[in-house]
Protein backbone atom coordinates (compact mmCIF):
# COMPACT_ATOMS: atom_id res chain seq x y z
CA UNK A 1 0.00 0.00 0.00
CA UNK A 2 1.29 3.45 -0.93
CA UNK A 3 1.37 6.05 1.85
CA UNK A 4 2.10 9.75 1.82
CA UNK A 5 5.06 10.93 3.88
CA UNK A 6 6.39 14.42 4.55
CA UNK A 7 9.84 15.79 5.19
CA UNK A 8 11.50 19.17 5.53
CA UNK A 9 14.30 19.55 3.00
CA UNK A 10 16.44 22.67 3.12
CA UNK A 11 13.77 24.49 5.11
CA UNK A 12 10.90 23.56 2.78
CA UNK A 13 8.20 21.00 3.50
CA UNK A 14 7.69 18.39 0.79
CA UNK A 15 5.69 15.22 0.49
CA UNK A 16 6.22 11.97 -1.36
CA UNK A 17 4.44 8.66 -1.72
CA UNK A 18 6.09 5.33 -0.97
CA UNK A 19 5.09 1.77 -0.38
CA UNK A 20 5.68 0.62 3.20
CA UNK A 21 8.60 -1.74 2.36
CA UNK A 22 10.51 1.13 0.72
CA UNK A 23 9.80 3.38 3.72
CA UNK A 24 11.04 0.73 6.16
CA UNK A 25 14.17 0.16 4.10
CA UNK A 26 14.93 3.89 3.96
CA UNK A 27 14.74 4.01 7.75
CA UNK A 28 17.07 1.00 7.97
CA UNK A 29 19.56 2.65 5.59
CA UNK A 30 19.58 5.84 7.68
CA UNK A 31 20.06 3.80 10.84
CA UNK A 32 22.91 1.77 9.37
CA UNK A 33 24.63 4.98 8.24
CA UNK A 34 23.91 6.57 11.63
CA UNK A 35 22.27 9.62 10.09
CA UNK A 36 18.82 11.13 10.47
CA UNK A 37 16.19 9.92 8.03
CA UNK A 38 15.60 13.53 6.96
CA UNK A 39 19.31 13.86 6.16
CA UNK A 40 19.22 10.73 4.00
CA UNK A 41 16.17 11.97 2.14
CA UNK A 42 17.84 15.36 1.59
CA UNK A 43 20.97 13.66 0.20
CA UNK A 44 18.87 11.61 -2.20
CA UNK A 45 16.88 14.69 -3.20
CA UNK A 46 20.07 16.67 -3.85
CA UNK A 47 21.52 13.91 -6.03
CA UNK A 48 18.50 13.09 -8.14
CA UNK A 49 18.24 14.12 -11.78
CA UNK A 50 16.17 17.24 -12.41
CA UNK A 51 13.69 15.30 -14.51
CA UNK A 52 12.90 12.69 -11.81
CA UNK A 53 10.54 12.93 -8.88
CA UNK A 54 11.50 12.38 -5.26
CA UNK A 55 9.41 9.23 -4.79
CA UNK A 56 11.14 7.54 -7.71
CA UNK A 57 14.57 8.69 -6.56
CA UNK A 58 13.93 7.21 -3.11
CA UNK A 59 12.88 3.86 -4.59
CA UNK A 60 15.93 3.74 -6.87
CA UNK A 61 18.19 4.56 -3.93
CA UNK A 62 16.75 1.68 -1.91
CA UNK A 63 17.16 -0.68 -4.87
CA UNK A 64 20.78 0.37 -5.43
CA UNK A 65 21.53 0.05 -1.70
CA UNK A 66 20.15 -3.49 -1.59
CA UNK A 67 21.99 -4.47 -4.77
CA UNK A 68 25.30 -3.14 -3.43
CA UNK A 69 24.81 -5.01 -0.14
CA UNK A 70 24.11 -8.25 -2.03
CA UNK A 71 27.25 -7.80 -4.13
CA UNK A 72 29.33 -7.44 -0.95
CA UNK A 73 27.97 -10.67 0.52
Amino acid sequence: MIRKHSATLHGHRTSFSLEEPFWQELKAIAESRQIALAQLIAEIDDGRPADSNLSSALRVHVLNWIKSRNEQA
